[in-house]
């Protein structure tokens, strides 16, 4: 397994199904994380089912420690988080999973280690696993459905450890070997359509031409323009004008053509 930055370690307490541990190991190795520790599990371990369920990412199982209690999972951190979805009737602080990772990363940077603890699926964590932590984190879900699948609450988690340990670009743009048009590009795709407009006679009545022309101008500088959009923009407007100066000939052409097959059949009186 690639090594790994320093990074909590994710302890799933008495999981029910393999299929549940394999998807929170897929979930962990999507954001690159690989600590898990397993306290408990229900059917054993090994869990050939877990494996299954984890594809890529069963290597992470090989990793796995495989542990008796919370207290051994928990013996080397420096703090604890407990995951739950409601009340518990503890003094606790609770963090939203963004917050927790936060402080988690926080405190690893420090050199300190964080455990997050995961419940099982059918109740989550019972008041006395939960007291073994230093706080607890809670997702706002929907509270007429708060419950969270085992491994969606690690997708969670990881994700925003994810976020708090690296620098991630909030929007992006895939310019697609391309780049943003500048304003001197800009006002001439402006330019160029005022014109072929102009000659449209579009700009109609005079008295509101000018206006006219600020909107359009507005509605450019409002679009986020690459330098191949505004060459497209470009071409389509020559393109346009051809296609209109080929009709008006083709039409003149016709017209010209039927004018002197009239007069060609024509029957001049000075022959009768």
């Amino acid at each position: 397994m690639t090594p790994t930055q320093e990074q909590p370690a994710f302890v799933l307490v008495r999981p029910q199904m393999g299929e549940n541990i394999g998807a929170a190991a897929r979930a962990m190795w999507n954001f690159g994380l690989d600590r898990m520790r397993v306290v408990a599990p229900r059917d054993g371990w090994p869990s050939e089912k877990a494996v299954a369920m984890a594809s890529g990412a069963g290597r992470l199982l090989d990793d796995a420690q495989h542990c008796p209690d919370i207290a051994t999972a928990v013996g080397d951190s420096h703090f604890v988080l407990a995951t739950t979805a409601r009340p518990r009737g503890l003094t606790k602080t609770v963090f939203t999973p963004e917050r927790a990772m936060i402080e988690a990363q926080s405190r690893i940077a420090a050199g300190q280690k964080v455990a997050i603890l995961f419940g099982p699926e059918r109740a989550g964590l019972e008041n006395e696993d939960i007291a073994q932590a230093n706080a607890i984190i809670s997702v706002p879900v929907n509270p007429r459905f708060p419950s969270l699948n085992l491994a969606q609450c690690v997708l969670l988690c990881a994700y925003e450890w994810r976020r708090a340990s690296e620098e991630a670009q909030p929007v992006l743009h895939e310019l697609a070997g391309t780049s943003w048009a500048n304003t001197a590009e800009l006002e001439h795709l402006s330019r160029h359509y005022e014109d072929r407009l102009e000659e449209a006679g579009f700009f109609f009545p005079d008295h509101k031409a000018a206006g006219m022309k600020t909107n359009l101008r507005n509605m450019w500088s409002r679009m986020p323009l690459t330098r191949a959009d505004v060459q497209m923009l470009h071409g389509v407007l020559r393109q346009m004008v051809r296609w209109t100066q080929k009709a008006g000939a083709s039409k003149d052409a016709a017209r010209k053509s039927t004018s002197h097959g009239q007069g060609g059949s024509q029957i001049d009186p000075s022959d009768q």
